[in-house]
């Protein structure tokens, strides 16, 4: 008994030693995305200085949001492709030439990564 006790507690130390050094995978969605690149999507949608979605859309979990836009919810209903919601943040014009949302990604407001990582983060919503 007294060696199955050491095994637990010896391996219950190298899983903590492990987690402590980033070695552990991280939580993935059913999508394949990380908890941690929807938290940085969340951010990036949330800064404005950045993606500033909340300056137009309301969004759950955000401050202030504006009415102008459609609120973001029921996304992947809405837009079961997700590279169709991508085209839509990277240059709404392209579908709607009198849209106001700006062309983040074809004037480069943000970076392809960052295009990325919102539209990951506002497709689970």
């Amino acid at each position: 008994m007294r060696s199955f006790s050491k095994i637990v507690s010896t391996t219950s130390i190298i899983a903590v030693a492990i987690t402590g050094l980033g070695l552990a995978s991280t939580t993935v969605n059913a999508a394949g995305t990380s908890k941690a690149d929807l938290e940085k999507g969340q951010a990036l949608a949330f800064n404005r200085k950045k993606g500033n979605c909340l300056a137009c859309h309301s969004i759950k979990g955000g401050k202030l949001p504006g009415n102008i836009a459609p609120p973001l919810v029921a996304m992947k209903a809405r837009f079961p492709d997700k590279a169709v919601l991508r085209a839509q943040i990277y240059n709404a014009s392209a579908k709607n030439p009198n849209s106001i949302m700006p062309p983040f990604g074809r004037h480069k407001i943000i970076s392809e990564k960052e295009i990325d990582l919102i539209t990951d983060f506002i497709h689970q919503l």
